[in-house]
């Protein structure tokens, strides 16, 4: 019943910035009364499409998305309406916001598409704290370029410069969100004792994601990692720590206050504090090992872990290092 909007497949940061803008550039979002909106089947389709206007009387074409927002402010399933006959979900649409719901404030997002009717992509509380992605793009640009060519890129594959193209880039915008994955492969951090008493190194990368229609939260992730695979599997993945803001009013000032100065002081920052920072965690031994094993993930989990670090390392859990080393190998092995 509702409009779907396909993904798109990005390949640089000015590619993700220019599609972003442009979608921003057709967007208008807008408080409206509840009592205001009203559904009706699309004259395009009145058998399985569904429009909904506003006190202009302008009607606007639902993604899969905003429908189902809709349907949960009318307090009725989405799944379920999606079955039913238009004229009939629309009528259970309308008793639900202008007859069962008290009245209040709903946040909508309007984009004019180049070609068709107008889209709503998402109805929120009236003070949901958009932050556009085309400003998260744009910083990112501003720090890291075009995201192919510098030193934080699109991660190869197995460490290895390759082609970027549509089937193996980290850059994403849906209808949804959008999602970004750089990293610093070619600084790599040397590690004296990586796997079993040899030698390795460990390269930076780094997550941001957002959300302007609602669907997440704002936010940014670091970690250390060996590799990433042809599917694009982050392999290896050591000391993740992420920063998220929820979407409220203050929300886009947070992000220019607290998340983009942190994602500049990382790409900025030498690799010494996070070699010192390794060090210690190899060097410092842990007295009761089972203890410290079973308050962290469980007394189910000991053995295993016992075992999996035995394998992995031909030696048993000793430091912090080793009981981090055991935990990101099981967790190569769950599927999800």
């Amino acid at each position: 019943m509702p409009l779907d909007s396909n993904p798109s497949i990005l390949t640089s940061l000015p590619e993700m910035h220019s599609h972003f803008t442009a979608l921003r550039d057709r967007s208008q979002g807008k408080a409206v009364s509840s009592r205001k909106l009203e559904f009706a089947p699309d004259p395009e389709n009145p058998r399985n499409g569904l429009v909904v206007s506003g006190q202009n009387g302008t009607p606007a074409v639902m993604n899969h998305w905003s429908f189902g927002q809709m349907a949960g402010l009318a307090g009725a399933p989405a799944g379920y309406l999606r079955k039913l006959p238009a004229p009939m979900a629309a009528d259970c649409l309308n008793y639900g916001v202008q007859i069962e719901r008290d009245v209040e404030d709903v946040g909508v997002l309007l984009t004019e598409n180049q070609s068709g009717p107008i889209e709503l992509r998402a109805a929120t509380g009236p003070n949901y704290g958009r932050i556009w992605n085309a400003d998260i793009t744009r910083e990112l640009m501003n720090r890291f370029g075009d995201g192919r060519t510098g030193d934080f890129r699109v991660p190869g594959e197995f460490g290895k410069e390759v082609e970027i193209g549509k089937h193996n880039t980290t850059l994403y915008g849906g209808d949804r969100d959008m999602f970004v994955f750089l990293a610093d492969e070619k600084n790599r951090i040397e590690m004296p004792n990586r796997h079993n008493g040899q030698s390795g190194s460990l390269a930076r990368g780094f997550f941001v994601w957002n959300s302007e229609v609602g669907s997440r939260s704002v936010g940014v992730a670091f970690f250390l990692f060996d590799f990433v695979c042809m599917n694009r599997i982050v392999w290896g993945v050591q000391g993740y720590t992420e920063r998220r803001l929820r979407h409220t009013i203050s929300a886009p000032d947070r992000w220019a206050d607290d998340i983009t100065p942190i994602v500049h002081e990382y790409a900025e920052s030498s690799a010494k504090p996070i070699e010192e920072t390794i060090a210690a965690a190899q060097a410092k031994k842990i007295e009761k090992v089972d203890d410290f094993l079973s308050r962290r993930f469980g007394a189910r989990m000991v053995a295993k872990l016992h075992e999996t670090h035995e394998r992995e390392e031909g030696r048993p859990v000793e430091t912090i290092w080793d009981a981090t080393t055991a935990v990101t190998a099981i967790a190569r092995e769950m599927p999800n």
